[in-house]
Parts: structure tokens; C-alpha cells; sequence
């Protein structure tokens, strides 16, 4: 880190919160009526806390960590996922998750952006795999050090990316109801068109070969492996892409090639079943037990089928037929996906229910792009802020200008 401004300081992380001490029977009295917050229960990235219920209404049976409002929790398993959240209630949280107690060093809502960051997200992911698994524990915490300005500018700081939060829900809030419209409208227009409801098997031409031949392959020094998060709910997007050497290249790992269909087979619950037309962005590979490759074939487009998968009643079977005993991920099988029941209806229909339905996912990937363009800026100004090479007034000037 560099040289920190006047007045700023570098502390260890654990000598700025307090630690959890000792675990509680969740099925005990008054604990089991209280909410209980686990990994699952935040959003990757954005410290928003998705769902909240009691321990009881859980079936909570293992030891959990008493929390209390101001504490701040993070999940030390899987930590590229970046899963931390600021309690606001007396509660419950899962043992792998930590509960951050802040002493009177440090804001809560600062710590929160502290654990959110690139820099803390990189010692952790890097800390994390010395066993071979993706867990950071106590130990490892004492290794991490943040830089400390007062406690005034601290929540100046968190005003500042609290301003920022606000406006992405707002867009959040738009893009959800863009997407719940556009997933009635298909079904809207399905059900109104003659279509057989038949398995999504039947729509497919069979299993898709490599776009590229093994002499085209073996010319290339290195891959870009898809990581799950580029499948969204509003289809492919060009993120979480990893470079790897080709003597690291699994030879059952599928070579694709632009428009191919993606679907996902591993993932949380609500996001299993993904599915998203690649676009072309170099030379990367899937894992066939991460997602699938569909080729659908000429009964039925690409850009339809996608549609579809999308839709809320192919969301609903994808996700009954998952299997997996936690939350925090589930599969669905390759044969299972294909048993998937789906209404296609004739070329000319399909192609009338895309020209009805593109100005609602034209609005969407407005809405898309407004989204990464203030999440940029968040994370660009959050690592300015937190390592002070952007001062506070200099970033209050900025967001003036939005």
C-alpha cells in the first residue's frame, strides 16, 4: 500500500473487530425464533442481504454465532464471491460466516466496504486456497492490514458509497420488473400460439462438436475458461473469464464458437438453469460439469430457445429438478436438462414473438449497461476512497456530476 494521507493509519484487521467467541443451539429458545443469516442469504458483491428467516423456519440444528445490528458478517467460504452484509437486527448467522464486531476504531458500514473491496477480495481468494480449500480462517485473517482515516471521514466514505448503492437498486428495481414483464409477456404469447409442449431434447440436433478443428487448437497458447457468472438472468455477459496455460487444458472441456447456447448446470438454486448465447471473446472453453452446450436444431433459433429458457415456467421446472442437499449449490444433470418440457411453436411464430418482445430486452440491456457503467465507478472510486488517493470532497464533486 502506498503512502496513506495525514491523520490515516494501517491497522491489522483483527485488532480494529471483535471476533466471535463460542456458538448458541439454534433450536433453544429465545434463539430459534430469531433470524438467521447464512452465505446464501447475501448477494455476491453488493453486501445485500436477499432473504431473512428464523431459525426455526430454517431447520437450524447445528451451533451458530449470536449477532447483534452493527455487526458486520462475512462468509469465510468461497470468499471469491465476496458474500459480507451489515446486520441491523439481534440475530443468528451461520458458523462460516464470521461475525465482525467493530470496536470504536472503525464504522461499521466502513468495515463493510473494507470486506467488499478488490484488495481485501484478493488476499482472501489468495490466502484461501493454501489448503486446497477455498476457506479463509482465523489465522489468515491476522495477515490483512487496512488503512484507517478518522472516524468522521470514514463516514463521509460510507455516505459517498451508500449514495452509489442507492442508485443501483434503483436500476435493480427497474431491470426486475423489465424482466418479470418480459418473462409474462413470452408466456403470454406462448400460450396464445399453436405449439406442442414437447421435451427440450426434441429441439436439439444432437451433441455439438468444437467449433474448431484440433490443428486450429493446437496453435493457441492458452485458453479463457467461462466462469459461471457469465451466464445472467438476462443472458451471456463477457465476465469472470480465466486464463489458463493449454498443458492445464481438460481434454473434455468444449471449445466454443460465437452464438453457441449456454446453459448452466451448477449453481445456487435461484440461479442454476441460466442460459445465454456466447459471444465471441478469444479462444475460451466450458466445463461440462459447470454448464451444458445446446445446439438447437432447425425446427427451432437459438435466439428463441434462449428466450424460452429464460421464461418463468422453464425457471420453475429447471429449479424443481435441481438436486443437491445445500443451497449454496445444486446440479442438474445433462439428460435432465434435456427432458426439460418446452413450447415451440412453428419458425414464423417464433420470429413474431422476438420482434414483440425485443423493445422489452432492448430496454433491458439499457438498463444492463447504465448498471456496469455505476458499478464501475463505485468500485473505481470504493478502492480510491478506502486507500485515500481520492479524497472525499474530490468524490462528492464526482457524484455531482451524475
Amino acid at each position: 500500500m502506498r503512502d496513506l494521507p495525514r491523520g490515516w493509519s494501517l491497522r491489522r484487521l483483527v485488532d480494529v473487530v471483535e471476533l466471535p467467541k463460542g456458538q448458541v443451539d439454534p433450536r433453544r429458545k429465545p434463539y430459534s425464533g430469531q433470524p438467521l443469516i447464512a452465505p446464501d442469504h447475501i448477494e455476491s458483491r453488493t453486501g445485500r442481504i436477499l432473504q431473512v428467516q428464523t431459525a426455526a423456519q430454517q431447520g437450524a440444528s447445528s451451533g451458530k454465532y449470536v449477532i447483534q445490528p452493527g455487526d458486520v458478517v462475512y462468509s469465510k467460504i468461497r470468499p471469491a464471491l465476496r458474500k459480507a452484509a451489515l446486520s441491523t437486527f439481534c440475530g443468528l448467522c451461520s458458523a462460516d460466516m464470521y461475525p465482525l464486531r467493530p470496536t470504536e476504531e472503525i464504522e461499521s458500514r466502513y468495515l463493510l466496504a473494507v470486506l467488499l473491496s478488490e484488495d481485501f477480495s484478493k488476499f482472501a481468494e489468495g490466502v484461501s486456497g493454501r489448503s486446497g480449500i477455498p476457506k479463509i480462517n482465523r489465522g489468515e485473517l491476522k495477515e490483512y492490514s487496512l488503512a484507517l482515516p478518522s472516524k468522521a471521514e470514514q463516514r463521509r466514505i460510507a455516505e459517498i458509497l451508500d449514495t452509489l448503492d442507492s442508485q443501483l437498486l434503483t436500476i435493480d428495481l427497474v431491470l426486475e420488473k423489465l424482466r418479470r414483464f418480459s418473462q409474462g409477456l413470452v408466456e403470454s404469447l406462448l400460450s396464445n400460439v399453436s405449439a406442442e409442449e414437447l421435451s427440450l431434447g426434441k429441439f436439439l440436433a444432437g451433441p455439438p462438436k468444437n467449433g474448431y478443428s484440433p490443428k486450429e487448437i493446437d496453435q493457441w497458447t492458452g485458453f479463457l475458461v467461462l466462469g459461471l457468472g457469465c451466464l445472467t438472468r438476462d443472458g451471456f455477459a463477457p465476465r469472470r473469464l480465466k486464463n489458463i496455460q493449454k498443458s492445464d487444458f481438460a481434454g473434455s472441456a468444449a471449445v466454443l464458437q460465437d452464438g453457441d447456447l449456454l446453459i448452466s448446470r451448477a449453481n445456487t438454486r435461484d440461479l442454476v438453469g441460466l442460459a445465454g448465447r456466447y459471444r465471441d471473446v478469444g479462444h475460451p472453453c466450458i466445463y461440462p460439469d459447470l454448464m451444458m452446450r445446446l445446439t438447437p436444431n432447425q425446427r427451432c433459433r437459438s435466439d428463441f430457445l434462449e428466450l424460452v429458457l429464460r421464461s418463468a415456467s422453464s425457471r420453475r421446472q429447471i429449479q424443481a429438478l435441481a438436486q443437491g442437499t445445500s443451497e449454496s449449490m445444486v446440479k442438474i444433470s445433462g439428460s435432465t436438462l434435456t427432458k426439460l418440457l418446452v413450447r415451440i411453436p412453428d419458425l414464423s411464430e417464433q420470429e413474431r414473438i422476438l420482434r414483440v418482445s425485443s423493445t422489452v430486452e432492448k430496454n433491458i440491456r439499457n438498463e444492463q449497461r447504465k448498471r456496469e457503467k455505476l458499478l464501475l465507478l463505485k468500485r473505481g472510486l470504493m478502492e480510491d476512497l478506502l486507500t485515500g488517493r481520492v479524497r472525499v470532497p474530490e468524490a462528492e464533486a464526482v457524484l455531482e456530476r451524475l
